[in-house]
């Protein structure tokens, strides 16, 4: 992708020259072969000259989405290989989504903290570390393997696909895809469960607020945190429930998605449970779940997907729902939904992914993008599954 003088330039100011220099969590030390480079390397990324631009976190929510969450190979020739895919990503989405400009393509590239570490030498952000598991009882919060996460949205499922396959492509031989869900709207934008999903998403700039880092972070300004759960739901156990019943376990009404009363509504209700006050300010993040499925396996669920300018948000959610608020109030929703994925990912801004990988982010050669005819005999894309059956 073709960046303009000056924010090449900007772009630049985050890079810390070949891969082989890396940057130690929490110290100003760095390791190379080359001595007189240390002294140049900062400790910390540049802030840049002019506002980063931020990657599609905030695209409006579209039908379709593919999710993708890959493990890099430790070697050298991978992690390159891998850090000139995520350069390239903008690339490939503009020349698939070319072919339907009303098909809203996008794709949101995160990196989990070991990733971060490994493949752009940069100092890590304050708020990445990794995923960590809660454990309460027979709830369990996992935390699974991921380095990169592909968050692929468009109107229609076949631009996710072919955008998908392409990716697909540059990461064979590089990364293993440890999971991977093709989410879809349920009609008026309700989960399996039956309830509308992410009423009180925030829109405009409270989004922006919501969701996107700013003078907190400087160094990192247009990026953001998001948090990945794939949430399995026992809808035989769910329906045998009085909707009534149901309601009090999500906090509103079923058909007409409108909040309970705090008169009927118990603390331990999904919604009260996961809203969170700082201050006597609601502190917000920005969802865009998924429903997912596989009716002959018997498997339907919601793909969770939370973006916050700080993953401390999302987490202190999580604990209330798993330990719960005070501990022992736990989301009853978790009686019938179990959690088998758990990932956090650093989303850096559009500006900084394109400057990641040498070079200063030309077009990527879109005459090696493979055509259907080229993936596996089997119509695949080779690629798999954390359970082994999505």
């Amino acid at each position: 992708m073709g960046l303009s003088a000056a924010t090449a330039a900007a772009a630049r100011q985050f890079r810390l020259g070949p891969r082989k220099y890396r940057s130690g969590v929490g110290k100003d030390e760095h390791v190379s072969t080359d001595a007189s480079a240390i002294a140049a390397v900062p400790a910390t990324p540049a802030e840049p000259a002019e506002p980063a631009e931020p990657q599609a976190v905030l695209s409006p929510l579209t039908k379709a989405a593919i999710f993708l969450v890959a493990v890099v190979n430790q070697d050298g020739g991978s992690e390159a290989a891998a850090v000139s895919l995520c350069a390239d990503v903008a690339s490939l989405v503009k020349a698939v989504g070319f072919r339907d400009l009303n098909g809203r393509l996008t794709c949101v590239t995160g990196f989990g903290a070991s990733a971060w570490d490994r493949l752009t030498g940069l100092p890590r952000p304050a708020g990445l570390h990794p995923f960590r598991e809660i454990l309460a009882g027979n709830r369990h919060a996992v935390s699974t393997p991921g380095d990169l996460l592909f968050h692929i949205r468009a109107a229609r499922m076949d631009l996710c696909f072919e955008l998908a396959s392409q990716i697909m492509t540059r990461l064979a031989g590089v990364a293993t895809i440890v999971d991977e869900v093709h989410g879809f709207i349920y009609f008026d934008e309700r989960d399996l469960l039956g309830f509308v999903d992410g009423t009180e998403n925030p829109t405009g700039p409270a989004a922006v607020a919501a969701a996107i880092i700013g003078g907190e972070e400087p160094a990192y300004a247009g990026g953001s945190y998001v948090i990945v759960q794939k949430y399995i739901h026992d809808l035989v156990r769910w329906n045998a429930l009085p909707v009534e019943e149901q309601e009090k376990v999500i906090g509103r009404t079923k058909l007409s998605d409108i909040e309970l009363d705090d008169s009927v509504k118990p603390t331990s209700a999904h919604n009260a449970l996961t809203t969170i006050v700082v201050d006597g300010e609601e502190i917000d993040i920005v969802r865009d779940n998924m429903a997912f499925g596989h009716v002959g396996a018997g498997e339907y669920g919601t793909y969770f997907i939370g973006y916050a300018r700080s993953p401390a948000t999302t987490e202190q959610m999580m604990t209330n729902m798993f330990v719960g608020s005070p501990p022992g109030n736990y989301d009853r929703i978790l009686d019938v939904s179990t959690a088998v994925t758990g990932c956090l990912f650093f989303v850096p801004s559009q500006t900084l992914l394109d400057s990641l990988a040498d070079g200063d982010g030309d077009d990527a050669d879109t005459a090696t993008m493979i055509q259907p005819a080229e993936l596996a005999g089997d119509g695949s894309l080779n690629i798999g599954s954390l359970r082994g059956d999505a």
